[in-house]
């Protein structure tokens, strides 16, 4: 929080929280993240109590049953964008966000390897990484899978193979119309008639999947910007009173010097 505070200089901040239920997701998929490990209880009391963090810096925190926090960080990025004057970061360390990203009006702020190297995605930056536009991450996701969320996509289609259909054809959805008309199109481009096979057979997962990685952006949360920014409805002694609690003397002289400046 504090390296945010320092890089970004935002003058609005929300916290955005998961909630240990199951997610529309879930219901949908009952596999969906079922290959990850069991949150440990030390680290889920932890995250439980980081809360009180951001109640001492009077940030408001946003959470849903049934929705995950990267549903409450796409609608309120989503809603802010009727709002030309106000930029959006979104500080996260989960990569499925980069398709919130929006040319420079809604970028990503995420670490690259530890909490001294980070990165800032404009949709150049995630070009530049994907080859893709930001908003075609879910269906790549759809095609090659994701692992780490479980989920299938279409089996034997990877990330070359997966971003080669998205670059050569677009969404899903646009692969699948131009599958209709034939094999010509692919072939032309250099896929694979074992490819093509495994597209028709696995139409329905490759639709699934899209549908699992994309991120809601209707959400059912009532966001407003606060009046003032975040530095003004700021009660010092407050968070002193947080970093006495939790031992964080060498960061209780961090704030103060912040809150001096």
């Amino acid at each position: 929080l504090l390296k945010i505070i320092t890089d970004l200089k935002p003058d609005y901040i929300a916290a955005c929280y998961d909630l240990p239920k199951p997610t529309i997701r879930h219901e949908a998929y009952e596999g969906y993240k079922g290959t990850r490990v069991k949150l440990d209880d030390a680290l889920a009391l932890q995250l439980h109590e980081s809360r009180k963090v951001f109640e001492a810096f009077s940030i408001p925190l946003y959470e849903r049953e049934g929705f995950e926090a990267d549903d409450l960080l796409g609608t309120i990025a989503h809603k802010m964008k009727e709002k030309k004057e106000v930029d959006v970061i979104i500080a996260s360390g989960d990569m499925d966000t980069l398709q919130l990203v929006d040319d420079e009006r809604v970028r990503v702020y995420t670490l690259k390897k530890g909490i001294n190297d980070t990165i800032l995605y404009d949709e150049k930056a995630v070009v530049a990484r994907f080859s893709f536009p930001p908003a075609l991450i879910p269906d790549w996701k759809g095609l090659r899978g994701d692992p780490s969320d479980n989920i299938k996509g279409v089996p034997g289609i990877g990330e070359k193979t997966a971003t080669e259909l998205i670059t050569g054809f677009g969404t899903i959805e646009k692969i699948y119309a131009a599958l209709k008309k034939g094999d010509a199109a692919f072939l032309k481009k250099g896929v694979k008639a074992r490819m093509i096979g495994l597209l028709r057979e696995h139409e329905e997962d490759a639709r699934f999947s899209k549908s699992l990685a994309t991120i809601r952006l209707d959400a059912p949360i009532a966001f407003t910007l606060p009046e003032k920014p975040w530095r003004e409805n700021v009660n010092t002694q407050k968070v002193f009173d947080m970093c006495d609690e939790f031992g964080f003397r060498t960061l209780r002289e961090r704030i103060k010097t912040m809150f001096q400046s």
